[in-house]
């Protein structure tokens, strides 16, 4: 059956759209070639973030994943190894880029809600010897999506990082929901990137650009990583209509996430309150929600469809198992009638 485009959608925050404002602003960029490094929007945002985060220079690339891709494959060489939480999305959602465009192997440990300890960092650490991989790069996500939003605290990253300076590692923060992170804990994205070497923030999730993601580091790492922007085809053009979303998404989006981890709280209490639903945590840091359908009469699949059957769109992560992300295009409003719809529809098959 075809559905219509939802009227609420909780699938992920990467289906935000650019507000009007945004548009316009995009429309009004100064542009250049921005693979001569001629386009002047994009060096202003790339002067921003770096500046943002802490790091002496910055690139604009079209994602995330190509900013974790790129870093990986800067930093490693061939056979290296790379720790990272076994829910990491370079583990899970980078199609094998680290093997595939690094060489390089992962070595996932199992974390909390996503985080783990300097001491797993430590335990996991490969002994010098010939036959044995090299540990090369140990990488922290921010905030750890498949944790449920959970957010790394300063006092975890440091100790990452303490780790990481004595056993020759360099450290890389995933940084797709940095901002969420900063909004949360009240602690600065220049704070939170100083544990690491190099580091990326996402724009075209809850910040709400069409695309986008900006990687941080020395300058050195930085030249090298444009020599892997252009080798995987990632060099642009007239880049800067898609910068000036971003740079007016920093002036105008970072402190509004706090109104999605609200809702986020508010959709949680109301499916508490529901027969049938099993959270997997109540206490929500952020804007990503899992849960559980735990009921013999109705699935996850099944839920998602009669959802969808009203305009509503969740993320079924497994048969029973369902992720909810909160985000700039759905108001407390839209949130309150998602989550009495599922209760609803769980009333009806359990009646």
């Amino acid at each position: 059956m075809a559905h219509n485009p939802p009227r609420i959608d909780l699938f992920s925050d990467t289906k935000t759209r650019p507000s009007m404002e945004m548009r316009k602003a995009m429309c009004a960029a100064e542009v250049g070639d921005e693979q001569a490094d001629e386009d002047p929007t994009t060096i202003s945002l790339c002067e921003i973030v770096a500046d943002l985060l802490g790091h002496e220079k910055a690139l604009f690339l079209p994602s995330g994943t190509m900013c974790n891709q790129i870093a990986l494959a800067v930093h490693c060489n061939p056979g290296d190894e790379i720790i990272a939480d076994e829910t990491s999305h370079i583990f899970n959602f980078e199609v094998g880029g680290a093997s595939a465009i690094a060489g390089a192997m992962i070595r996932p440990i199992e974390g909390k809600n996503g985080i783990f300890a300097a001491s797993q960092v430590e335990d996991a650490l490969r002994p010098p010897l010939r036959h044995s991989p090299k540990s090369r790069v140990v990488v922290v996500e921010q905030t750890s999506n498949l944790g449920g939003g959970s957010v790394w605290t300063l006092e975890m990253l440091n100790s990452i990082k303490d780790i990481a300076r004595n056993s020759d590692l360099i450290v890389h923060m995933d940084g797709a929901r940095l901002m969420n992170a900063v909004v949360a804990s009240g602690i600065s994205a220049k704070d939170y990137a100083s544990c690491t070497d190099t580091a990326w923030i996402d724009l075209s999730k809850g910040l709400g650009c069409p695309i986008g993601g900006v990687l941080t580091g020395t300058r050195a790492f930085i030249e090298e990583a444009w020599f892997w922007k252009q080798r995987l085809g990632g060099a642009m053009r007239q880049s800067g209509m898609m910068a000036a979303a971003g740079i007016f998404a920093l002036k105008n989006n970072v402190s509004r996430l706090a109104e999605d981890h609200e809702n986020a709280q508010v959709f949680v209490e109301r499916l508490s309150q529901i027969d049938g639903i099993e959270l997997k945590s109540e206490n929500i840091e952020t804007n990503i929600i899992f849960f559980t359908v735990n009921t013999l009469n109705i699935n996850a699949v099944q839920l998602s469809s009669s959802l969808l059957d009203q305009g509503i769109r969740i993320n079924v992560t497994g048969e029973n198992s369902v992720r909810a992300v909160t985000h700039m295009d759905v108001d407390r409003k839209s949130v309150i009638e998602a989550a009495d719809a599922i209760g609803q529809i769980l009333v009806r098959n359990t009646s």
